[in-house]
């Protein structure tokens, strides 16, 4: 009797067992995605216009400082003053200076008398030639000794370099100064140009523009024409953009130094559908994108031809058609014909 309902406990078991695994499914991974709705439109190079302000600058600055010591009794300059080459801005205290080059020149009277008085010795037959070679050595350091003096007499005297408007005075009459210290500086007459900051993702598009358009705050209807001069080749520790440099090619006399200006980039026209540069995936040298089936959810590759890259956005020429739901991020994840599920942002996108 136990041995029967023992039979009968496990026929059933096993019964139900059976039908369980006749109804369960195999597990699908559905794996999530972002996508975006491809929409064809015309473009402008630079994102559409973008604009960098920045400030007018001259080509040269140079910041200038006496070539000795000493202390200052005389500034001769003015902030945003103009000025002329060798034209004096500072003068320092000139004394010292005049007793060493007073002391030289008696050394070189001394030498020059030494070696004339040798050379008659010599004529006479009381002194050697070697005696005479001495006081002719002699004579060539006192020599230089004074024409040294001499020259550093003028080093108290700072003078301009060339023609241009003083935009720095950083040291008054009565300061004692060091060789070499920086006391001025001033922006020379010529060029002028406009300093801005790239950031990073716009680096590649500032090197690929020939010209630009600049404007001035202070003079509104102004266009001026630019060419890039020069852009840094490591960002700004603080800012974390690159220092550019702006030429200004028909600058006139409503350009100065100072003023607020904006640089913008010219409008090439792209024609495509942009997208983010995480779309695509290559796979053998070919660029590819996923299509979501927007009935299924399968994905499906497609090839495509890419055209130009502005900032975060690649710009797809062929491949796509407006309306197409392409995957923004996890593409290197799929695999073709896998079911996948929009991210909660893209269900509703029209």
């Amino acid at each position: 009797m136990k041995q029967t309902c023992l039979f009968v406990v496990l026929t059933v078991g096993l019964t139900l067992l059976s039908g369980c695994n006749r109804d369960s499914k195999p597990y699908e991974e559905i794996r999530p995605v972002r996508t975006e709705i491809a929409r064809a439109g015309v473009g402008a190079g630079g994102a559409g216009g973008a604009d960098y302000a920045g400030t007018v600058t001259a080509r040269r600055e140079v910041q200038l400082g006496f070539r000795l010591g000493g202390r200052i009794v005389e500034r001769a300059v003015e902030l945003g003053r103009h000025v002329s080459a060798g034209q004096v801005l500072y003068r320092l205290d000139g004394r010292d200076q005049a007793l060493q080059t007073a002391a030289s020149k008696s050394r070189l009277d001394q030498a020059t008398m030494d070696y004339n008085r040798s050379r008659e010795l010599k004529n006479n037959g009381f002194v050697s030639q070697s005696n005479v070679d001495q006081t002719h050595a002699a004579l060539d350091v006192a020599d230089a000794q004074y024409k040294l003096a001499a020259n550093q007499d003028g080093y108290t005297l700072l003078k301009a370099d060339h023609d241009g408007v003083v935009t720095t005075v950083s040291a008054e009459a009565g300061q004692v100064v060091g060789a070499g210290q920086p006391v001025v500086t001033i922006a020379e007459d010529g060029e002028r140009e406009v300093a801005i900051s790239v950031p990073e993702s716009r680096v590649a598009e500032i090197k690929g523009s020939s010209t630009f358009d600049v404007k001035l705050w202070a003079v509104p209807g102004r266009h001026y024409s630019g060419r890039l001069r020069d852009m840094a080749v490591d960002t700004d520790q603080a800012t974390r953009t690159y220092a550019a440099r702006i030429s200004i090619i028909n600058a006139d006399d409503n350009v100065r130094l100072g003023m607020t200006a904006n640089v913008y980039l010219p409008t090439n026209t792209l024609q495509g559908m942009p997208m983010p540069l995480t779309a695509i995936y290559d796979t053998d040298g070919k660029p590819r994108v996923w299509i979501v089936d927007k009935a299924s959810g399968v994905v499906h590759a497609r090839p495509v031809q890419l055209g130009e890259v502005h900032g975060d956005r690649l710009w797809i020429t062929s491949g796509i058609q407006p309306g197409d739901v392409v995957v923004t991020a996890g593409s290197h994840l799929l695999h073709e014909g896998e079911r996948v599920r929009l991210a909660e942002s893209e269900l509703n996108r029209p």
